[in-house]
């Protein structure tokens, strides 16, 4: 019999440290590509406003860093205090899968990233760019390997049981690595980082203009930020239909719980907008549907049938509250992202980017919006598997560590404690960094005076050549 208190606590605590950690890897992925481009805009066209962007952002991008790599180094840990019986189990798969990434993404970054960070004036341009690419680089394949790590887990495949009953590969590793939910998992997951990032600078760029600082990097950077979220929102939504279609094949209740459909729809089931689920009674109370719009979208037919998860064994149903709200979540912020791209062209069509007011604020209330809706989406997920750790193989209660509550709530208060003091001053100086506008011949560190202030910048350097 298992200590469920035990085990409620142990899933609080790693959904606690993931989300604090989830939000720096997305923010670096797109970081590093968009510190990829202003570099490689600087070499092309030597416009000094490229350079100091690129300045700028790389300050913000090394703190992002650090928290990221201490927030992760501490959740891992918990595969060995608290799910000890999944690392056992399924370690013999997800362990080198981990192991992959340190070795090719990790090495790759933590190699190149002080080089980029402080050799621009060691090396020449070139090879300096070619750093820069390597950790934009690296972090794609990092965010590779651990969605294919996690995409295991959904979809599992390519595995057997050895005689200690651990889950192993069934000789080739590809089935293990490519599985049928990867490809979409990881297109939708960096362009989720890219959509965040754009959010982000967008949101710092408006807040400059808001407040009458309309330089050159501040209408540049909003002006990059407004084209990213107007091209590539509308093809996350498109991605993100492909993803569900997949997901309704391999994992269909953790689709019918982000719909709400608990009874089945023969002749077509409706699009619930909104409602308040109640399992008990398996309904939708209080809601407000569109008739055949749900098999409209989840089968491009509105009268496709369509299961309801009373098909489907209780023991085996998600938590659908939590599910059917964060779904919500993330669909309501990725249309507000369309609607703030829609908004950008109308402003430049218009020649009023850097001048319609009510647009930079909505730019600067949305800035939080990307690391809310990945947050989301990773909830509806990670919940919507449940109650599994390894879908259909392994269950969440089966999995965790012989561990008592008191044990598990003393660490999850200390990692309470020590996450918000340390990551809120992480956080807060980010903050301070991104309030003063970029400048004129921006400092590569914090401390450093700026060209205007009277230091000079390595000609070399400014005229792009080595």
């Amino acid at each position: 019999m298992h200590d469920q208190a035990a085990l409620l606590l142990a899933r609080t605590q790693f959904a606690f440290t993931l989300s604090f950690h989830f939000i720096f890897p997305s923010f670096t992925i797109g970081l590093a590509s968009y510190l990829m481009v202003l570099e490689g805009l600087w070499l092309k066209t030597k416009q000094a406003v490229y350079l100091d962007l690129f300045r700028y952002w790389t300050k913000i991008f090394a703190i992002n860093f650090a928290m990221g790599v201490v927030s992760g180094i501490v959740m891992s840990y918990q595969f060995g205090t608290n799910w000890s019986v999944f690392s056992d189990r399924a370690g013999p798969i997800v362990g080198p899968l981990m192991a992959y990434e340190v070795l090719t993404a990790f090495f790759l970054e933590a190699g190149f990233l002080g080089v980029m960070i402080f050799g621009m004036k060691k090396v020449g341009p070139g090879l300096h760019y070619v750093a820069t690419c390597a950790v934009a680089l690296g972090t794609c394949i990092s965010a590779f390997w651990i969605i294919s790590a996690n995409s295991w887990m959904q979809t599992p495949q390519g595995w057997t049981l050895n005689s200690a009953h651990q889950f192993v590969p069934a000789g080739s590793w590809w089935p293990v690595i490519f599985t049928p939910s990867f490809p979409y998992r990881l297109i939708h997951t960096l362009i989720a980082s890219y959509l965040t990032t754009a959010l982000v600078v967008g949101a710092v760029g408006a807040w400059h203009l808001i407040r009458g600082h309309a330089t050159p990097q501040v209408k540049k950077m909003f002006s990059m930020a407004m084209w990213m979220a107007a091209l590539v929102a509308p093809v996350q939504i498109l991605v993100g239909d492909q993803h569900g279609l997949n997901t309704l094949e391999h994992q269909p209740a953790k689709v019918l719980a982000m719909e709400g459909d608990y009874r089945p729809s023969p002749d077509g089931a409706p699009l619930i907008l909104f409602g308040l689920p109640d399992s008990r009674s398996a309904e939708v109370k209080a809601k407000i549907e569109i008739p055949h719009a749900g098999s409209l979208i989840l089968r491009h037919d509105p009268h496709a049938p369509l299961q309801g998860l009373t098909d489907f064994p209780r023991d085996e149903w998600p938590p659908v509250p939590i599910v059917f709200w964060s779904f919500r979540i993330m669909v309501g912020l990725a249309s507000l992202m369309l609607l703030l791209g829609l908004s950008s062209l109308a402003a430049r069509a218009r020649r009023g980017l850097y001048e319609w007011g009510w647009l930079h604020r909505f730019a600067l209330v949305m800035g939080p919006a990307g690391f809310v809706a990945t947050t989301a989406g990773w909830i509806t997920t990670e919940v919507g598997r449940q109650p599994y750790t390894i879908f259909h193989v392994l269950r969440t209660a089966d999995s965790v560590s012989p561990i008592a509550a008191p044990g598990v709530g003393w660490s999850l208060a200390a990692f309470a404690i020590v996450y918000l003091a340390a990551f809120s001053a992480g956080i807060w100086y980010i903050l301070r960094l991104m309030a003063k506008p970029p400048a004129t011949g921006e400092p590569d560190h914090p401390d450093q005076p700026t060209h205007a202030a009277g230091i000079t910048p390595a000609p070399a350097i400014e005229g792009g050549r080595a």
